[in-house]
Formats: C-alpha cells, sequence, structure tokens
C-alpha cells in the first residue's frame, strides 16, 4: 500500500493566492454565447460591407486592412481600450499623420514603413490613444503613397462611422456590452 498522496496535475498546485491557472490557456478569455458572437460578427461585417459599397460609389477604396482590425476590436471587444472612440479616431489620425511624415522624410519603402509603424505606436501610447490597427495605417500610407487630400477625409469618415455603429449596434442588442465605455 503507497503512502504517497495521488499525484494531481501540476496546474492543481496551490499557490498563497488559490489554484494556479493552467500554463496554456488558463487565462483566456470565455467563449462567448453563440448569439454573441454572431451579433458581433454580424455587425463588423456590415460596417466592412458599408465601407466597400461607399467606395464603390466614390470609385475610391475606402476599406482597408487596419479598419478590418478596428471593426474587429469596435464589435468583438467593445470595453478594451482600443476600442474606445478616442482610440480608433485619433489613432488612425496619427498614424497617419506619421505615416505621411514618414513618407516625406524617407520615402516609400519597407524600413520606413517599419519605423512609422513604432513611431504610432510610440505616439499613440504617448496620446493615450491606444490602438493596434493605426500602426497599419501608417504602414499602409508608407507603402502605398495614397493622397493625402483624398485619403485623410476618407480615413476621418470610416472611423467615424465604425465608432457610431459600435454604438448603434450596443444599443441593438440589450445583452452587449454598452458601447463606448467613454467617449473621449
Amino acid at each position: 500500500m503507497s503512502t504517497a498522496a495521488p499525484s494531481r496535475p501540476d496546474h492543481a498546485h496551490a499557490t498563497p493566492d488559490g489554484p494556479r491557472p493552467p500554463r496554456f490557456g488558463g487565462r483566456a478569455p470565455a467563449r462567448p454565447t453563440p448569439a454573441a458572437a454572431f451579433h458581433s460578427v454580424s455587425a463588423a461585417t456590415a460596417v466592412l460591407l458599408a465601407l466597400v459599397a461607399i467606395g464603390a460609389v466614390i470609385h475610391e477604396p475606402v476599406l482597408i486592412p487596419p479598419l478590418a482590425a478596428s471593426a474587429a476590436l469596435v464589435h468583438a471587444a467593445p470595453t478594451l481600450p482600443l476600442a474606445q472612440p478616442r482610440s480608433v479616431v485619433l489613432g488612425h489620425l496619427l498614424g497617419a499623420a506619421v505615416g505621411y511624415a514618414a513618407l516625406a522624410t524617407a520615402g516609400s519603402n519597407a524600413w520606413a514603413a517599419a519605423v512609422a509603424a513604432g513611431l504610432t505606436l510610440a505616439l499613440t501610447t504617448f496620446a493615450r490613444t491606444p490602438h493596434s490597427a493605426a500602426c497599419a495605417t501608417a504602414v499602409v500610407i508608407v507603402l502605398q503613397t495614397p493622397a493625402p487630400a483624398r485619403f485623410v477625409p476618407l480615413l476621418f469618415g470610416s472611423t467615424v462611422l465604425l465608432v457610431l455603429t459600435g454604438y448603434a449596434g450596443s444599443r441593438i442588442r440589450r445583452t452587449s456590452p454598452r458601447y463606448p465605455a467613454y467617449w473621449w
């Protein structure tokens, strides 16, 4: 007969703060309900389709990859600081400013795009407007060289549309977290 204690998995060992979580994925957020997932995916897809439709009407590409990332943040993680209107709108505008500055200073190349992304991260952090997709906006500007007089107003309008659809979407489904957590 063995006197040893039964073996327990490593994640079940207690710490002073309670049981230790599993090493992999133990702190992952809970899986959303099917209704919540459907709601956020539908809302994000609808606003992205609206951006495509606007672009088709004005014969200008309006949907850019960073805006898809922003739509995902606004509709799937509406309480995060990265999803708040201040971060979405100002973050992209700061990314655009840095992108155009890098383009003017160093030209259109991958090195300048990488530096622009890093500077955008620094600037948005300092300005308390964290928004990871804004770093991608700086990269798009450096590598694609869009005309600022056309691009910046479309970017601004697109970010405002993302915020407004996030607001509306959070009011449609009663159990959704309210968006925004703060406006400014």
